[in-house]
């Protein structure tokens, strides 16, 4: 049965994973990056690497800053996202599942921006050969998944769709580096994964889609700021501002998806095509929304889940976690992702 080389999907292992639940193996701590804008105001943002500041410079909206900008880039969302509790960080951007575990923790954060995208990146993959069809297929079978992702999520959420819950599933607990291996090496029967290692193993034609994200993921990804910074008049200023860039950077990455993934692609290592695939698949579907209750629903529901499952150590109200000061005319949570079509891998 022919498998997927690691070495075609290597780069992938670089990438830092905004939706991890958990640190990379390459560490978790902040690495110094660049500083941009002037003034006397500094604003410390967190991201990884193919993200927040390779988009805003791509866009053309890290010129004429009136403020600095100092760049910490992470592994993954949650070491990002304890840098920001202990006020290391003032803003970064994650997606839809570090920020419950944070606030499970007490965490000091406070989202105050939000993206919804397609869900259609958000998969539980299989072998090209595999002989399931269906998710409900998955009875008895090895499943590897990263814990506390929104993978993790999705594998809950699609199983009980599917009338089945963990235990009747054999779960492999691994990190993106370590499942690809698995899932390469016909180690586990499935991988519950996220883009761009989607449109990486779909457009190399070595696995498949068995189910994904759609109607069971909600597609958020969110701004996060420090309370610290919120409480600083200027550094609050500052934020209102990169928000509104970043909100900017998003539609450009829309209006030109090929120009983007070519940047995408040098920063990650992705072969261009594959960057494109994700761009059109996830990266350039998303629009900014409103922190409205519709999302606050959405999350709590990932929260109450996580909690029933013992991964966060207790429940708490979402909304306490939420600062809409900076919604302006934004459109609800559940406004339909942009769309491309069907990326060309699928």
């Amino acid at each position: 049965m022919k498998r997927i080389l690691p070495a075609v999907l290597l780069p992938l292992a670089l990438l830092l994973t905004a939706c991890s639940g958990g640190s990379s193996a390459g560490g978790s701590g902040g690495v110094g990056g660049s500083t941009d804008g002037k003034g006397s105001v500094t604003l410390n943002v967190g991201d990884q690497k193919g993200g927040s500041e390779a988009v805003l410079r791509a866009a053309g909206e890290l010129d004429d800053l009136p403020y600095k900008v100092k760049w910490s880039t992470f592994t993954s969302g949650p070491p990002m996202l304890e840098a920001v509790n202990a006020g290391a960080v003032d803003v970064g951007s994650v997606g839809n599942t570090p920020p419950v575990f944070a606030a499970g923790a007490k965490s000091k954060i406070t989202i105050v921006g939000a993206t919804h995208g397609d869900a259609r990146g958000e998969t539980i993959l299989v072998p090209k050969d595999s002989k399931l069809r269906k998710t409900a297929d998955l009875r008895g079978k090895t499943v590897a998944v990263a814990q506390g992702s929104s993978a993790h999520y999705q594998l809950i959420a699609s199983l009980r769709r599917a009338g089945l819950t963990l235990k009747d599933i054999k779960v492999t607990l691994l990190q993106p580096a370590d499942a690809l291996a698995a899932f390469a090496g016909g180690k586990v029967d499935a991988w519950a994964v996220w883009d761009p290692y989607t449109s990486q193993v779909l457009h190399a034609g070595q696995g498949k889609v068995l189910t994904d994200g759609q109607g069971v993921v909600n597609g958020l990804n969110f701004q996060v700021a420090a309370d610290a910074a919120l409480k600083n008049k200027a550094k609050t200023a500052a934020l209102g501002d990169f928000i509104d860039r970043l909100r900017r950077a998003q539609d450009w990455v829309y209006r030109h998806p090929e120009a983007w993934a070519k940047v995408w692609a040098k920063d990650t290592g992705l072969p261009y095509d594959v960057a494109l695939d994700a761009v059109k698949l996830t990266w350039g579907t998303r629009v900014p929304v409103a922190l409205d209750a519709a999302a606050v629903a959405s999350e709590q529901k990932i929260a109450d889940t996580f909690a029933e499952q013992g991964l966060i150590p207790r429940r708490f109200d979402f909304a306490d976690y939420l600062d809409g000061r900076f919604n302006k005319d934004l459109p609800p949570s559940t406004s339909p992702a942009r769309s491309y079509g069907k990326a060309s891998s699928r």
